[in-house]
């Protein structure tokens, strides 16, 4: 897959893998799903998660190494990841009196995930 095509399915592909290993870290910890690649207000978050009375818009991350990936969410990404957020809790008024966070987990290869919890403010 030499072509820009090839390579963008291959980067799509390799992003869902990372979502997927993500997801299933995250529900290893207690965590459940509430949406995957929400879409909303020109955003998008990776995952919606809850555990207990905690809704965390969780951002993945995956690259060649652990320190590219934990600098790898922009101003521009956080404030699109903001307004994806806000949409989806006006769309789900149930969840009005939960703690909302936005979380991010970040892959490597050779390293364990990591979750960092309230990487960024949602304000």
């Amino acid at each position: 897959m030499r072509t820009a095509a090839g390579r963008r399915r291959l980067t799509f592909l390799r992003g869902l893998g990372a979502e997927r290993t993500a997801l299933f870290w995250l529900m290893a910890k207690g965590y459940r799903p509430l949406a995957r690649r929400y879409a909303g207000a020109g955003g998008e978050i990776d995952l919606v998660m809850r555990r207990g009375s905690t809704i965390a818009f969780v951002e993945v991350k995956a690259r060649a190494a652990m320190d590219e990936a934990l600098g790898a969410i922009d101003e521009a990404k956080r404030r699109r990841i903001r307004r994806a957020a806000r949409a989806w809790m006006t769309r789900h008024p149930w969840a009005a009196g939960m703690t909302f966070r936005a979380d991010a987990v970040f892959l490597a290869p050779g390293s364990w995930p990591r979750h960092v919890a309230d990487v960024f403010g949602l304000d």
